[in-house]
């Protein structure tokens, strides 16, 4: 501005673009954090956006915009004179296929666990797995990324949007792979959610459209929890402080893992657990209701025999996996337009109309489980959600059976 004001250089030069970048004061344009969403916001109003050397390749990540980078501030002023032309920002090369993955062929045994996987992965449904210490929770957990359908390229910007707010560096060669994140159960809800006297993002909000997992969920500070309810239901966490509201997007999956019991044996044959009943109603009683109202499946995972740890090529790959998954997404963006957990209610009935004999059975089983509105209707999403890994066009009374079971177990009961 004050070049312009002098005349130095053109003030109509101006117009078109957008400038970004930190100046030294030697003149050296150093890198800044949040570029992404600035060059998102450029994109559509048209504008050009000049960006220090180390932002090039994050803010060539946008198509369609003209992307400029430079070294110095005498550098931009030769371009804004038009004596010398700056380099166009160019994409680097990226890797959508997920080879570096977990596979799920290493799992062993678990097949309702895997199949409970594999439906959360194919609808979008948080999943909450309970058994006892090596059951093979946080393995099954860690392979839930490798058997989702790929980041569309709107998806990965804006999770890479988020990511440059935080200060978080993007891998330009797989910034379309889906984020993992697994926070300790120590996090702060600031840590959790976001916040700060300047709102930044937190857990939520860097698992954008991947996978947010909390293991040991019951060790995790009750209020902390408690403030994921909100990003659960919307999708999105707002952020207030006294000088300014950040909202920032948090569409994650949650998987979360815990124990039966506090010595983790609750249920074992070989009577190893010694918890008084008081003693396993008041760790479960860590989590609340609601919380635990808003995860669509909970499974128990007992303990797996020394003959399937033994078996080879005892279940699927995450290749054949994946390919049913993607599918059925297919089934659900050609139907809705998302995933069938993000359906509102008035979609659900829509989507996921009975017929009198389904009906009646789903009225049995809220009866009998004191089932609430909002599990009703989480139970139906996920009876969808299995007809279409089916290629069913209708809910069956298999696929609501099957639904109705991952709600069986409430720990916190």
């Amino acid at each position: 501005g004050i070049l312009a004001a002098n005349g130095s250089i053109p003030r109509d030069a101006l117009d078109r673009f957008e400038f970004l970048g930190e100046l030294a004061l030697s003149g050296e344009l150093r890198a800044v954090h949040g570029v992404l969403p600035a060059v998102l916001r450029a994109a559509k109003t048209g504008r050009s956006v000049i960006v220090p050397r180390e932002n090039a390749a994050e803010a060539a990540l946008v198509s369609g915009v003209d992307v400029r980078s430079a070294a110095t501030l005498l550098d931009v002023c030769a371009h804004l004179c038009g004596r010398e032309q700056l380099p166009v920002a160019v994409r680097g090369t990226t890797i959508v296929s997920p080879v570096n993955e977990p596979d799920l062929g290493d799992v062993r045994g678990q097949q309702h666990a895997r199949r409970a996987l594999e439906v959360a992965a194919a609808g979008a449904h948080n999943l909450l797995l309970v058994g006892p210490p090596g059951t093979g929770k946080t393995m099954l957990a860690c392979r839930l990324p490798g058997i989702l359908p790929p980041l569309a390229e709107h998806e990965a910007l804006e999770l890479a949007a988020v990511r440059s707010v935080a200060g978080i560096g993007t891998e330009i060669s797989d910034w379309m792979r889906r984020s993992f994140r697994a926070p300790h159960h120590t996090a702060s809800a600031v840590a959790l959610v976001g916040g700060g006297s300047v709102p930044r993002p937190g857990e939520v909000s860097l698992a954008h459209h991947g996978v947010l997992f909390l293991d040991e969920l019951p060790e995790y500070d009750r209020r902390v929890l408690e403030v994921l309810r909100e990003p659960i239901e919307s999708g999105h966490i707002t952020i207030s402080r006294a000088a300014r509201q950040a909202e920032f997007p948090a569409r994650f999956q949650l998987v979360a893992a815990m124990n039966p019991c506090p010595c983790g044996h609750a249920g074992d044959p070989g009577g190893r657990c010694r918890c008084t009943p008081d003693q396993v109603a008041r760790y479960r009683s860590r989590i609340s209701g609601p919380l635990l109202d808003r995860i669509d499946l909970k499974l128990e995972m007992p303990r797996v025999n020394h003959a399937e740890l033994r078996s080879v090529g005892s279940g699927e790959s995450s290749d054949v996996v994946r390919e049913r998954v993607a599918r059925s997404r297919e089934r659900q963006m050609d139907r809705s337009g998302k995933p069938n957990a993000w359906l509102s209610n008035r979609e659900t009935e829509r989507d996921c109309a009975l017929a009198g004999p389904e009906q009646a059975l789903l009225d049995r089983a809220v009866e009998r489980l004191g089932l609430s509105a909002r599990a009703y209707h989480r139970v139906l999403r996920v009876a969808r959600t299995i007809a279409d890994l089916g290629a069913s066009t209708t809910i069956e009374g298999a696929h609501l059976s099957e639904a109705i079971q991952y709600r069986r177990f409430d720990p916190g009961n």
